[in-house]
């Protein structure tokens, strides 16, 4: 055993990690036990993987344990990696699902080369990440405040017509409403007050994308990212922090592929059926591509601030960003004169438009 390699399975949960230990051949359980993961039990995971001897390979599932488990092995020397829990290989017929199962099951799919281990942020990188998540977060709290309000309204009998909502006049007619039962006045004057406070929650985390957005470790990137239609500083900053590195794709195809903006297929016997996207990987970066695809409905040109984000870039990086703005129309328009939705041409659009940014950072 002291000169084998070594695989081991980890079922992970907040309260208890389960772990089966496999040698480099056959089906029998080398160890099987599990943990408590403090750090005394920590501690005791680390000797028990290094009384193995020989190479110590670990795996577990991405999940809301995050990625501790991994930094503490790897920094002690265990070689431990994440993998994808919706790429896992699963059969049809397995109908039993243990934590002690699940881990054997991580150990043996591990040893045959079957799991897709996924990249690990540093800790800065997911930290600027997890900034960027707060604020998207926010965003969803602010409209589900804005809708609860304008709903609440609306069932008292209520409907502003004299423009756009949320503006000073929107809030001075709110004032102006006047209420026969206090209850209601006191539900109308907390929700204004839990919108407010969330608004500048909003606020303050979108100044700290920005500020954050000028170090010199982001600046170049985004300015590059910025040179395409559609992306701003918000959304560059969304592609780093989640993409990480673009090299690590071989293939533009490969990179659609790992945000889910290719088609679901089902082909077998001469017969090929192809569906909706299949929504696999990081939707963060999938929403974000879709938001940016909208704005090639439009006809190219460059606009002054266009021209000064491209401005000071090089030429391999502006081409490729000039060539997005003319395919990226014709493709939206040839899809929506076929007879396709907006909706589902410009998911088209966003597919492409990952390929363009891929290219543009292979020259970059």
């Amino acid at each position: 055993m002291k000169d084998s390699n070594t695989w081991a399975g980890m079922d992970a949960h907040a309260d208890s990690i389960l772990v089966a230990v496999y040698g480099s051949e056959g089906e029998q359980i080398l160890q099987e036990y599990e943990i408590v993961p403090d750090s005394k039990g920590l501690i005791s995971l680390l000797k028990r993987m290094k009384a193995l001897g020989g190479k110590v390979r670990c795996v577990y599932e991405a999940g809301p344990c995050g990625y501790e488990l991994y930094r503490f092995l790897n920094n002690h020397g265990i070689d431990c990696a994440v993998v994808a829990p919706s790429l896992i290989p699963r059969k049809p017929g397995d109908r039993v699902k243990t934590d002690r199962r699940d881990a054997r099951k991580l150990a043996r799919l591990y040893r045959a080369g079957e799991l897709t281990v996924i990249e690990v942020p540093d800790e800065k990188r997911e930290a600027m990440r997890d900034l960027i998540r707060a604020r998207e977060d926010l965003v969803e709290d602010v409209m589900r405040r804005r809708h609860r309000l304008v709903k609440y309204l609306l069932r008292h009998g209520h409907r502003y017509r004299e423009g756009k909502a949320w503006t000073e006049k929107f809030w001075r007619w709110v004032e102006s409403l006047e209420w026969e039962e206090g209850p209601v006045r006191w539900v109308i004057e907390e929700y204004r007050i839990g919108l407010e406070q969330a608004t500048e929650q909003l606020q303050r985390l979108s100044r700290a994308i920005e500020e954050q957005a000028e170090a010199a470790e982001y600046k170049p990137h985004v300015d590059r990212l910025k040179t395409f239609r559609g992306i701003q500083t918000l959304t560059a900053m969304t592609l780093l922090t989640e993409v990480g590195n673009w090299k690590r794709y071989l293939k533009a195809s490969a990179f659609m592929s790992a945000i889910g903006l290719v088609p679901s297929e089902s082909s077998s016997g001469g017969k090929t059926r192809r569906g909706s996207i299949t929504k696999t990987g990081n939707a963060h970066v999938r929403r974000v591509l879709v938001e940016a695809a909208w704005h090639y409905r439009h006809r190219p040109g460059c606009s002054v601030r266009l021209k000064e984000r491209r401005k000071g870039q090089p030429a391999a990086v502006v081409a490729v960003a000039q060539k997005a703005d003319v395919r990226l129309y014709r493709k939206f328009h040839k899809l929506v004169h076929r007879g396709k939705l907006p909706c589902v041409a410009v998911v088209s659009v966003a597919r492409e438009l990952a390929g363009f940014l891929w290219a543009m950072e292979q020259v970059a």
